[in-house]
């Protein structure tokens, strides 16, 4: 190691990429090595790499995720070929499966069951807390009338603020408040809408208290704790379903009627609705299909998964997102989940495959790539529950995976065409396919 690890760095952000590339490769014993593989990742046109930097700090190099399409996603009659961003063998693979499987059954259902985003002031203020909510009707108005600039653009696209709510937390810690506003920002995400709107209340809240004279001195003083939007959007909320007959899953598996792997297949969602330990792995299946879209079309997947892994609580159990109902002879299969989503404004416009992304999509507005990735998330699903209650998971996702172990060993294109084809009808594993080249090269 060239350089000590404990040694603090001061004045990174301050250097010339060059430098920080330079720096970071002291941390190696190849350093010319090293930047040249750094190096080799930045994009050949300078203006792009350029516009690349500016997204985030301290950039040195670009991270290459594969960006694959999943086709025959029939969602309310629409056909979409859908962009997936996501480097996890067999990902793309099983929505395909499944969007295939579905779209001959009368594809995807989908609906919106609300656009609304949610911030808050958090305020600490030591009067008596009926006095807050006597003042509560003038305060809203006052509030806003004083963010009239900042709301002015958004309700002319039909957004703006939806609704005010005073919130006395007192029960839990000393003096705390919290004003929740709602939003409705249409086509784009609206972080820095909300955020901006958030923080000029929170300004106004302290001129509102200190205007009103007939309180005492000591009630017309309160502290600003912080002012920001929720991540949490349990009124932004997506329901996406398929449905068919029993007869229509009699091929599923050749050992099950169709009415058997229903039962089955329900009784494996209704683990996942019980056992948080189960909840965690069959949600995060759903997410691989929903943030492979988010990162494609240029949203933010963490907020995302955030807020579904707290709406997935909002029962006091951690549990599934999805679930099934089975009436007479009718599999139903169920996904509801909140997803913030935009289609204008941040990387959906700066990033060029973002942008292609949605033209790929057909343009969409937010509300339906809300459907479109909700989608998604029900066919990574459904496609691992349905190996999971068959065949088992890891015999498809060691094919996909595959290629993956073949480059550990840093086969070439031979040994690789050569294991696919001894891997047909053999059993794959990381031991395996390494037994394998170690035997074809000798």
């Amino acid at each position: 190691m060239r350089r000590k690890r404990d040694i603090i760095i001061k004045g990174f952000s301050k250097l010339l990429k060059e430098d920080k590339l330079k720096l970071v490769a002291e941390y190696f014993e190849n350093p010319g090595e090293v930047i040249s593989l750094l190096k080799s990742f930045w994009h050949t046109d300078a203006s792009q790499q350029k516009l690349f930097d500016e997204f985030s700090e301290n950039t040195i190099s670009n991270f290459y995720i594969p960006y694959g399409i999943a086709p025959n996603v029939m969602i309310n009659g629409r056909n979409y070929l859908v962009p997936m961003v996501i480097e996890e063998s067999s990902v793309v693979a099983a929505a395909s499966a499944a969007a295939k499987f579905w779209s001959e059954r009368g594809g995807f259902h989908s609906e919106i069951l609300g656009t609304t985003k949610i911030g808050q002031v958090h305020f600490s203020w030591s009067g008596e807390p009926h006095t807050l909510f006597t003042l509560l009707p003038a305060l809203k108005k006052y509030l806003i009338e004083s963010v009239k600039p900042i709301t002015a653009n958004m309700e002319k696209r039909g957004g703006g603020i939806v609704a005010i709510e005073l919130i006395d937390m007192t029960d839990k810690i000393d003096d705390y408040y919290q004003l929740r506003a709602h939003f409705e920002t249409k086509d784009s995400m609206g972080a820095n809408f909300i955020n901006s709107v958030l923080e000029e209340f929170g300004q106004s809240l302290k001129v509102f208290l200190a205007e009103q004279y007939q309180l005492s001195d000591d009630d017309r003083q309160c502290e600003i704790i912080m002012a920001i939007l929720s991540n949490y959007t349990p009124e932004c909320v997506v329901k996406t379903w398929v449905e068919c007959k029993f007869s229509e899953l009699e091929n599923v598996d050749e050992r099950l009627t169709g009415e058997e792997f229903a039962l089955k297949f329900e009784k494996a969602v209704k683990i996942a609705q019980v056992d948080p330990y189960r909840a965690t792995t069959h949600n995060k299946g759903i997410y691989n299909g929903i943030d492979a879209v988010a990162i494609a079309t240029g949203n933010d997947f963490r907020a995302i998964e955030a807020a579904g892994h707290t709406y997935a609580s909002r029962n006091g159990q951690y549990e599934s997102l999805s679930w099934v109902e089975i009436e007479d002879d009718t599999f139903r299969f169920i996904l509801e989940v909140p997803l913030a989503m935009g289609t204008v404004g941040g990387l959906t416009s700066l990033h060029p495959l973002a942008k292609q992304s949605l033209h790929l999509l057909g343009n969409p507005s937010a509300p339906e790539l809300m459907m479109i990735s909700s989608v998604m998330g029900m066919a990574n699903n459904f496609s691992a529950v349905k190996s999971l209650t068959t065949k088992g998971i890891q015999a498809g996702h060691m094919k996909m995976h595959l290629f993956n172990i073949l480059n550990h060993f840093k086969a070439n294109d031979v040994e690789k065409s050569a294991a696919v084809e001894f891997f047909k009808d053999q059993k794959v594993s990381f031991a395996s396919v390494g037994q394998y080249i170690d035997s074809i090269r000798k």
